[in-house]
């Protein structure tokens, strides 16, 4: 793992946390990583979904699920993460991940928002299992602005201790805005 490499960390912590076999959502799938790293999770009889609204995204996680030999392992939607409690029943996910912004490379005017996000998000919340994990990378100033992580930060900081623990991290010696790695830990 490159230590620096902030999405390769956030996928260590989940790899901690997650069963194998498991069910998962990307809820921001983008060019796929994500989705892909889920399913190596879930194996052959695990369940993985990824969520997207623009069709770009769906493509790029598409190619690379099949170059992988894992396309039959996710459902890919192409609706917002908003919309996640239509596809998944309450406490039914064991993992939820979300990596907020834009699609790397793609329209920068196309990206998730504060109100969609913080909705998603505790939609998820319910979605996920008791002793499940939600991972959200909150990234923020440039193209994104920051209502999107100010909000998210905020709507966090409220939510019970006694059924989440809310675990913020953040890059202490960069400037320049760098993404905050947030996980809540839904409580058995």
């Amino acid at each position: 793992m490159r230590q620096s490499q902030i999405t390769s960390w956030c996928h260590e912590i989940i790899r901690s946390q997650a069963p194998e076999g498991g069910f998962y959502i990307d809820a921001t799938m983008g060019k796929g990583k994500d989705t892909l790293f889920l399913c190596g999770l879930a194996g052959e009889k695990g369940r993985v979904l990824a969520f997207d609204v623009q069709k770009e995204a769906l493509r790029y996680t598409e190619e690379i699920l099949r170059a992988n030999g894992m396309r039959s392992r996710a459902e890919l939607i192409l609706d917002g993460h908003e919309h996640m409690d239509s596809y998944a029943a309450n406490e039914t996910a064991d993992v939820i991940c979300f990596n907020f912004g834009y699609l790397p490379g793609g329209d920068h005017s196309i990206g998730t928002a504060a109100d969609t996000s913080v909705e998603a998000a505790k939609k998820g919340l319910s979605i996920l299992k008791r002793g499940g994990m939600m991972s959200l990378l909150i990234y923020s100033g440039g193209d994104t602005g920051f209502a999107e992580k100010e909000a998210l930060l905020s709507w966090l900081r409220d939510l019970s201790a006694k059924e989440f623990t809310v675990i913020v991290n953040e890059y202490w010696n960069r400037g320049n805005c760098p993404p905050v790695p947030v996980f809540v830990f839904k409580n058995g």
